[in-house]
């Protein structure tokens, strides 16, 4: 009749290992630490072979039995169950897990990219933690979705940026042949509608006021606040503001960026006009060596763009706005203000730092810089009539760079 459920329950374990026949090789061994495992003892070929199918009650007597009926019709076939079974737990053991698959990403791929250590931040925060020990081969497009789903009922715009970085690790799983096709496909991503807030001149205003160093009622750090009027000054990208160093401004008053730190691997020849190289005569009594716009907790480092906005969040309201903005919200007032100005795109684009595009940007090697120039000083003399310094402007003197 075999054994029966409550009877395999109710084993205890004895001084020595013993085992008992449920049916045709069938056993349940029991150690004298109580574990019970199902085993399945036959002959192959002439000799005695013995493999294990499980350990109860993980696996259930008749989850035993399934396995035992399937080990003997591989018997009958002419296969070994017992060799198979060892191959597939050394193949299953050699597959990389979900922290091996990243770490080799990174090796191969992530590190040449300027992205790359955002993209490895994000997948160790958001799923190492879930699936880091995890086989890649194990992972589903169901667990995908869960994960997805957790992460956008609080940020889903975070989701969207895990879902392509998740889509990228698992493309790069199937073509090193650790898995044949990526989970990810047919998983759709939330609309992103993108951002379209332009400060007024009523806003510029405030801001300006909040940012001006004497001004102790707004609680800024200030190094933060004189970052931030660069931003509006010249339409820079915040990350490439907070990493500016004093060795990058020449003699003749143009800031150049270094492809390393640029969006788009090119250096952008940036101009400073007369109320942005005072800004940066103010940045020199908080300068501490290279860096113009230090970190407050890392002096000897570079502050960086989540400080800025940082700063803004807590105090957007205090500045007496009706509407929070970001940073880089400065950076698109800017390039608004440049066409109302009547500023061509193609100069205003490349005041911002972008490429030219299709043909243009192929064929069309100019430089740009006198163009660039004459378009921030038309927007500092639009943003000193905004300020009401129309006045004050033109006696402002520009100061030697002092080259770290």
């Amino acid at each position: 009749m075999g054994l029966t459920d409550l009877q395999v329950r109710k084993m205890k374990p004895q001084e020595q290992r013993f085992e008992l026949l449920d049916q045709a090789g069938l056993y349940i061994r029991i150690a004298p630490s109580g574990r019970k495992t199902w085993v399945f003892r036959y002959f192959f070929e002439g000799i005695p072979r013995r493999m294990q199918l499980g350990v109860f009650p993980g696996i259930s007597l008749a989850e035993a039995r399934e396995k035992h009926g399937a080990a003997m019709m591989e018997v009958q076939r002419g296969v070994d169950p017992g060799e198979q079974a060892k191959i597939a737990k050394a193949k299953r053991k050699a597959s990389p897990n979900f922290q091996d698959i990243l770490n080799e990403l990174w090796e191969i791929e992530l590190h040449h990219k300027k992205s790359g250590i955002q993209t490895k931040k994000l997948l160790e925060k958001n799923a190492v933690p879930v699936w880091g020990k995890r086989k890649v081969a194990d992972i589903k497009r169901r667990d995908i979705v869960i994960l997805l789903d957790r992460i956008r009922a609080r940020a889903p715009i975070v989701g969207n940026r895990v879902q392509g970085a998740l889509s990228r690790l698992f493309n790069f799983a199937a073509e090193r042949g650790v898995i044949d096709d990526s989970p990810c496909t047919r998983i759709r991503k939330i609309p992103e509608k993108g951002r379209s807030r332009v400060l007024t001149d009523e806003e510029i205003k405030l801001v300006w006021n909040a940012l001006n160093l004497e001004n102790k009622a707004v609680d800024i750090y200030r190094v933060s606040k004189l970052a931030l009027k660069m931003i509006l000054l010249t339409g820079q990208r915040p990350g490439e503001i907070c990493g500016m160093t004093w060795d990058e401004i020449d003699d003749e008053n143009f800031w150049t960026i270094p492809a390393s730190r640029t969006k788009n691997g090119e250096i952008n020849r940036v101009p400073l006009c007369p109320i942005a190289l005072d800004v940066l005569d103010q940045a020199k009594i908080y300068g501490n060596g290279n860096h113009v716009f230090p970190s407050s907790y890392k002096p000897d480092r570079s502050m960086t763009r989540h400080a800025l906005t940082r700063a803004i969040a807590r105090h957007w309201s205090e500045i007496g706005l009706q509407e929070a903005f970001t940073p880089h919200d400065l950076r698109r007032t800017l390039r608004t203000r440049l066409a109302e100005l009547g500023v061509s795109d193609i100069i205003a684009e490349r005041v911002l730092g972008h490429k030219l595009q299709g043909v243009l940007g192929i064929y069309n090697r100019h430089s740009y810089d006198a163009e660039k120039r004459q378009a921030l000083a038309l927007w500092e003399r639009r943003l000193s009539e905004i300020l009401c310094l129309s006045e004050s402007i033109s006696n402002v003197i520009p100061f030697e760079v002092r080259h770290a």
